[in-house]
């Protein structure tokens, strides 16, 4: 029965892929509004947010190339994509405020130094800004790690940050006192260097629970990211925003075209 599912999941994806070719010249050519209904209420289309951790050339599936990551901002830039930032997406979801046209949300999760030295000169190439969620005990104290000054320099060209922790640990597996010491402390440090408090957290292994998002919300967090496959819009909780995870794969730009393509269709029949 699984595997009729995937074949059925299949088949309806080629014929979305088939669609999106036959019409790529007539997407896209209008900006994101939020339309009411007859009740007065937001009907919103759903937004995709890609997330990514490395950008180098390790054989693991959370790594891409340089190239592959290339390759893919490239078809983002010649789609018509527009990268919007987090306050951007919370308008929208909140208020119904417009969205460029395609909009997309990128994101980074654990502040690895190839972020900066690989993956930011290839954003700032293709005109992208994008959203990093940082580890603060990791941040200079690790040599796979930003520095202090380079997420300095990336927040004065655009870039957002947000929290990751203190220490990355599953904050499932924590008591109510270590879990608000990994949120407020990686809050007042990301602060403290930047000038700001961070507005948005990620959690660390993708592992919350309602317990854990009314946590976030009280610190003073807007919104939480997971790890869960999907699109957001009208049905999504703002403390537990789906993502679309992109991995290391035989062939990885084919596999970034289908989940970010056919998102609502993958999302709907259980295939990730």
């Amino acid at each position: 029965m699984l595997k009729m599912r995937k074949q059925q999941g299949y088949i309806l994806l080629g014929i979305l892929i088939i669609f999106l070719f036959m019409a790529g010249s007539k997407l896209g050519t209008s900006s994101v509004i939020a339309s009411r209904n007859e009740n007065n209420l937001i009907n919103l289309k759903e937004v995709p947010i890609l997330n990514y951790h490395k950008v180098d050339v390790l054989n693991h599936a959370l790594s891409i190339s340089s190239q592959e990551f290339e390759e893919q901002m490239e078809y983002l830039y010649k789609n018509g994509y527009t990268a919007i930032t987090p306050d951007q997406l919370m308008s929208y979801l909140k208020y119904g405020k417009e969205l460029p046209t395609k909009p997309i949300l990128i994101t980074f999760d654990d502040g690895y130094l190839d972020n900066y030295t690989n993956a930011y000169p290839i954003m700032k190439k293709y005109g992208f800004t994008a959203t990093i969620f940082i580890v603060t005990n990791l941040v200079g104290s690790d040599p796979r790690f930003m520095t202090w000054d380079q997420v300095r320099e990336m927040q004065q060209n655009g870039i957002v940050f947000g929290s990751h922790t203190v220490n990355h640990q599953s904050l499932t597996g924590l008591s109510n006192e270590q879990i608000m010491n990994e949120l407020t402390q990686s809050r007042e440090e990301i602060a403290r260097q930047l000038g700001k408090s961070p507005k948005y957290f990620a959690y660390p292994t993708g592992t919350y629970n309602p317990e854990i998002e009314e946590m976030v919300r009280s610190v003073g967090y807007k919104a939480a990211f997971t790890i869960n496959y999907g699109q957001v819009g009208a049905d999504s909780d703002l403390y537990a925003l789906e993502r679309i995870p992109i991995f290391k794969g035989q062939k990885t730009f084919r596999s970034f075209f289908i989940r970010l393509n056919g998102a609502p269709i993958l999302e709907g029949l259980g295939i990730y």
